[in-house]
């Protein structure tokens, strides 16, 4: 090794050294320019509000959703007397103190957050609030609503999309007079009523197992039935089949006919209308015998033959219907 290569060795130490003591002052220079930011003004606070609230998506899952019955917890880091259990009302809003009245409908709970502590910054309550939203009860904006014929009507929760049928086993299945045409009002289309009909058909049951989802409403149809009670084998109530109907005689069949002490000719239909129950004398044994036709049946009508025993025969009104209302209910 020749001297002035001996010489140019400290040199490059040295330079290194420089170059190592550089990047270390940058290092710490930079370290402290990320230094807490002032907290932003409010014309800032509100523009970084809107930015969050226009990058959710429309399309935001049920889970985060907020609407009208759900509760509320609200509390702000570091103040114990800041701890507010709030109901969202029929309008979608909450009302908190020092703030008052905010719409929270259909917002997600992180949103609610950050519109909290932008109005306590504005209202210069607390220079960087940081606020907690928790959902601690779903109103009916997270449940789905299950009524009519169905043995445990009622307001079931949940937070995603189900199936119909799903629903319907969930208040207990239904009733014996449940009908096969089932209502569903959509939270979103409100004014919009679906209709699903179950098919009789085994292979066609299954196309009616529609989806379902938070705040829709399902309403289990009643089906169309006639009573046959008196002197008859069978005396119950009857469902109608929406596409045949029933007649007379077919629901006297159902009833596994009268019996040999029936009063035939003085046999009565008792109809329901606006003004009340209209009795209706009906001649049996004439509908039977061809000479006069049979009359088709409408629901609630009720057939009533009495026994040829005098006291059975002058039966009134009052006593038929006392009658139909402990009546057993058959399908068929």
């Amino acid at each position: 090794m020749n001297r002035s290569t001996m010489r140019r060795l400290p040199l490059q130490s040295v330079g290194v050294t420089f170059i190592i003591l550089v990047c270390y002052v940058g290092v710490m220079a930079s370290q402290e320019r990320v230094a807490p930011a002032v907290d932003p003004s409010p014309t800032q606070a509100r523009s970084a509000a809107e930015t969050v609230a226009k990058a959710t998506p429309d399309n935001t899952p049920a889970t985060l959703e907020i609407g009208q019955g759900d509760l509320l917890q609200v509390s702000l880091y570091g103040v114990a007397e800041f701890n507010e259990h709030v109901r969202v009302d029929s309008s979608g809003e909450i009302s908190l103190p020092m703030i008052g009245a905010i719409n929270v409908r259909g917002l997600s709970t992180k949103q609610v957050e950050q519109i909290i502590e932008r109005k306590l910054k504005e209202e210069g309550y607390y220079k960087n609030p940081q606020v907690t939203v928790l959902q601690l009860e779903f109103g009916s904006s997270q449940a789905i609503s299950v009524l009519g014929e169905v043995t445990k009507p009622g307001v079931y929760p949940v937070v995603t999309p189900r199936k119909l049928f799903d629903m319907i086993s969930a208040a207990g299945g239904t009733t014996p007079k449940a009908g096969r045409d089932i209502l569903i009002t959509r939270r979103t289309q409100p004014n919009a009523v679906q209709k699903v009909t179950i098919s009789s058909e085994t292979d066609k049951q299954m196309e009616a197992n529609v989806d379902v989802f938070p705040g829709d409403t399902i309403v289990v149809t009643k089906a169309p039935i006639v009573y046959v009670v008196g002197d008859v084998r069978m005396p119950g109530g009857f469902i109608v089949d929406k596409s045949n109907g029933l007649t007379i005689l077919q629901a006297l069949a159902l009833a596994q006919g009268a019996t040999s002490t029936a009063k035939l000719d003085s046999s009565r239909l008792i109809h329901k209308t606006p003004e009340g129950p209209r009795e209706v004398p009906i001649y049996l044994k004439k509908i039977l015998d061809g000479k006069e036709a049979d009359l088709q049946l409408e629901a609630d009508d009720i057939l009533f033959v009495p026994h040829s025993a005098s006291k059975g025969a002058v039966q009134g009104m009052t006593g038929i219907l006392a009658t139909v209302a402990g009546a057993a209910i058959y399908r068929f």
